[in-house]
């Protein structure tokens, strides 16, 4: 039986490559609304089964790396989009508890 190839995602951090299971996941999904009429919104959070839907940037597991994605702006870049401050802060506890 033939092995399975290990798909490799790139860190925002440091911009190694790892395989895809050693990596944090943040996602950008879209809230679905009522109103056809209202903006998009969208939720950002960590995904750390790898299967929830939307798009998605690969981060390490170590608080370093999220430093230096935060600073240099990636989440935003990333997920075309503006990510508040008290969801990036949640994703630093989450990612320090990790460790």
């Amino acid at each position: 039986m033939a092995l399975k190839k290990q798909p490799l995602r790139k860190c925002l951090g440091c911009g190694e490559m790892f395989p895809q299971k050693e990596l944090v996941r943040v996602v950008k999904t879209k809230i679905k609304s009522e109103n056809p009429d209202e903006e998009e919104k969208f939720e950002i959070s960590l995904d750390l089964t790898g299967k929830k839907a939307g798009r998605g940037a690969y981060l390490c597991k170590n608080e370093s790396c999220y430093n230096a994605a935060r600073k240099a702006r990636r989440f935003n870049k990333a997920l075309s989009c503006e990510i508040p401050e008290e969801i990036l802060e949640k994703m630093r506890q989450e990612i320090s508890t990790d460790e």
